[in-house]
C-alpha cells in the first residue's frame, strides 16, 4: 500500500510502490499515527449504488451493498488486513485428513440487533439460503460442493463437502455469507437485522444508507463511529468535489487522473492497494460472433494492454493477460505467456474464422470503472489495424448492472476478485455460474476446477490452477486488459492501520467498523 499525504510524495515516487503484489510498503506519514477512539459521524462517498439494490444477501453485487454488507451482518471467517484468516463468528474450526469434513465451533453470546441470540440453525440456515438448484444466489457456485450442513449439539455445525478443500474457511469469509436469523427453512434479511458492529437505520436504494454503532456488539476493537452515512455517488466528479470540500469525509474510486492534484491537498491522504481487483471486457459466447474462439483471440490481441494501463489506470496497475489471478496470488501462472499488441496476429485469428473484418460494440460506462468508455476508445483505435470495427457504446449510470452487464454482448466489467483461486475461477468463470458473465463452458476447465479444489498436494495444485489459467487466457471469453489498484481517500481527520486489506477495495470493504476519527 502507498499513502500520500499533503503532497510529501510525488507521481514517480508514488508508482515505484505499485507492484501487483497484495500488499507494499507504506509511505510514513508525518507524526505517529493516534490510537483508535470512539465518536462522530462519517460520511462516505461511494462510486457505486444503484436502485435495484437489495438487502438480499445473495445479490450483493457492488461495493455500496458490499461495504453495507460488511457493516451490519457478521460472517463464520474474517479476511484481516494482512491477508490471513482468523475466526469472527466461528470460534474455531477444524477439518478431516482429507478436508472434505470440516466442524465450525460457534461463538457463544453473540446477539442480532434485535436482540436474538445466534444459534446453530441461524447458521445453517444462513448457509443452505445460498444451496440447492433453485438457489438464485451469486454465491450458489462457491457452495456448491457442500453436500450436507448438520448440527453437532449445540455450538458446532458440520459441513460436508464432495471433496477435500483445504480453502474452506477462506470460503466463508465471501460477503454474500453473512448470518442471519433463520425464518423458517429460509433467513430473514428483508429488515437488515444482522449481528454486525453497525445497525441500519435506513436504506435507501441507489442513493444512500445510514447506520449507527451496535452497543451490544461482542467486539470491542470494531465499530468507532458514532454514526456513518453512506451516499451512492456514481458520478466521479461529484464524488471528487464532495471529498475535496469536505462535505463527506472519505470517497473510493477515485479518478486516477486527478490523483497528482488531490494529493497536494494537505486535509486529505490518498491511499493506493494493489491486490485482485482487475477490469475486464465480457463477451456473450453463446452468440456470433463471440462463439467463435478466433475472434475472441484476435478481440485480445487487437487490444493495447500498456496503453490502456499509462492512459486509464495513470501507472495505478500492471497488464493483465486475460484472466482473473493476481501476481500476488499463490497460483499465479508465472510461465503463461503474456498477451501483447498485435494487430496482425489479430487479422490472422479472424482469417481462420473465414472473416476479412469484424463489427463489434462495446458496452461501458463509469459505474463499470472509472474512465471506462475512454478505455473503450483506445481500444476502438488500436482495434481497427487489426480488422475490428469497434463501436464504443456509454450506457447510463443506474442500472448498468441489471439492464448491461450479463444483458449486452460485449461490456466493460469490474472485479474485486477473490482471497483464493478456486474462489475466483467458481464464481465467474465456472458453467453455469450466475455471475459467469461470458456464458463460457469448457469441460476440461471445470473437470480441473473440482480436482484442484480437492488436491492437498501443493505442487499437483499448482500444476492444474496453472493450466486452468492457461485455458481462460486462451481459450476464455473474457478480456481482462488490467489489474487496477484500489486507490480512495480520507479526510486527515480520519485514521486506519498502514496497511490495509486488498481482499476487497477500501480496506476489504470493512472502512466502516475498521477506521475512526482522530
Amino acid at each position: 500500500m502507498s499513502i500520500i499525504k499533503g503532497g510529501l510524495l510525488d507521481r514517480r515516487g508514488f508508482l515505484k510502490t505499485t507492484a501487483a503484489t497484495a500488499m507494499a510498503a507504506t509511505v510514513p506519514m508525518s507524526g505517529a499515527m493516534a490510537a483508535p477512539t470512539r465518536g462522530g459521524h462519517l460520511r462516505a462517498a461511494i462510486g457505486h449504488g444503484q436502485t435495484t439494490d437489495t438487502l438480499n444477501p445473495g445479490t450483493y453485487e457492488n461495493s455500496f451493498t458490499t461495504s453495507l454488507s460488511f457493516a451490519i451482518h457478521g460472517r463464520l471467517t474474517e479476511v484481516t488486513q494482512d491477508g490471513s484468516l482468523i475466526p469472527e463468528l466461528a470460534e474455531s474450526w477444524e477439518a478431516s485428513d482429507d478436508a472434505s469434513e470440516w466442524r465450525f465451533k460457534i461463538r457463544k453470546g453473540v446477539t442480532f440487533h434485535s436482540g436474538h441470540e445466534l444459534n446453530i440453525q441461524d447458521v445453517i440456515n444462513s448457509i443452505n439460503f445460498h444451496r440447492g438448484e433453485d438457489s438464485t444466489s451469486a454465491a450458489g457456485p462457491i457452495v456448491a460442493p457442500i453436500q450436507d450442513v448438520k448440527a453437532e449439539g449445540d455450538d458446532t455445525v458440520v459441513f460436508i463437502l464432495d471433496g477435500g478443500n483445504a480453502d474452506f474457511p477462506y470460503i466463508l469469509s465471501d460477503y454474500h455469507l453473512t448470518m442471519c436469523k433463520a425464518d423458517g427453512d429460509s433467513i430473514e434479511w428483508q429488515s437488515g437485522d444482522g449481528c454486525g458492529s453497525y445497525v441500519l437505520k435506513n436504506f435507501s436504494p441507489g442513493i444512500s444508507a445510514s447506520f449507527e454503532r451496535n452497543p451490544n456488539h461482542w467486539r470491542s476493537d470494531v465499530g468507532w463511529f458514532d454514526s456513518v452515512e453512506m451516499l451512492a455517488v456514481v458520478d466521479i466528479n461529484a464524488r471528487t468535489t464532495a471529498l475535496v470540500s469536505g462535505d463527506v469525509d472519505m470517497a473510493d474510486r477515485l479518478d486516477v487522473k486527478t490523483v497528482g492534484l488531490l494529493a497536494r491537498n494537505p486535509n486529505l491522504q490518498i491511499s493506493s492497494v494493489a491486490g485482485t481487483q482487475h477490469y475486464t471486457f465480457a463477451m456473450d459466447t453463446r452468440a456470433a460472433p463471440y462463439s467463435d474462439n478466433n475472434v475472441r483471440q484476435a478481440l485480445k490481441y487487437a487490444l493495447n494492454r500498456e496503453e490502456l494501463v499509462e492512459k486509464i489506470l495513470f501507472g495505478y496497475g500492471s497488464v493483465g493477460n486475460d484472466h482473473p489471478i493476481g501476481q500476488g496470488q499463490r497460483f499465479f501462472n508465472t510461465e503463461l505467456e503474456q498477451k501483447t499488441y498485435d494487430p496482425d496476429k489479430a487479422k490472422w485469428y479472424l482469417k481462420q474464422s473465414g472473416l476479412d473484418s469484424v463489427d463489434v460494440s462495446l458496452s461501458a460506462s463509469d459505474a463499470a470503472f472509472t474512465n471506462s468508455v475512454d478505455a473503450a476508445t483506445l481500444y476502438q483505435a488500436s482495434a481497427k489495424a487489426g480488422g475490428i470495427n469497434l463501436k464504443p457504446v456509454r450506457e447510463p449510470n443506474d442500472g448498468y448492472w441489471s439492464d448491461v452487464w450479463m444483458k449486452k454482448p460485449y461490456a466493460a466489467v469490474y472485479w474485486s476478485g477473490r482471497p483464493v483461486e478456486d474462489q475466483m475461477f467458481s464464481t465467474a468463470y465456472k458453467c453455469g455460474a450466475s455471475w459467469n458473465d461470458s456464458f463460457w463452458c469448457n469441460e476440461r476447465f471445470d473437470e480441473l476446477l473440482d480436482k484442484a479444489r480437492s488436491e492437498l498436494d501443493e505442487d499437483r495444485r499448482r500444476e492444474m490452477y496453472w493450466e486452468m489459467q492457461d485455458i481462460v487466457s486462451n481459450q476464455g471469453g473474457v478480456v481482462v486488459p488490467m489489474f487496477a489498484n484500489y486507490v480512495f481517500a480520507n479526510s486527515d481527520k480520519v485514521g486506519h492501520a498502514d496497511k490495509l486489506a486488498s481482499n476487497w477495495d477500501v480496506d476489504g470493504q470493512r472502512w466502516i467498523e475498521r477506521w475512526w476519527f482522530v
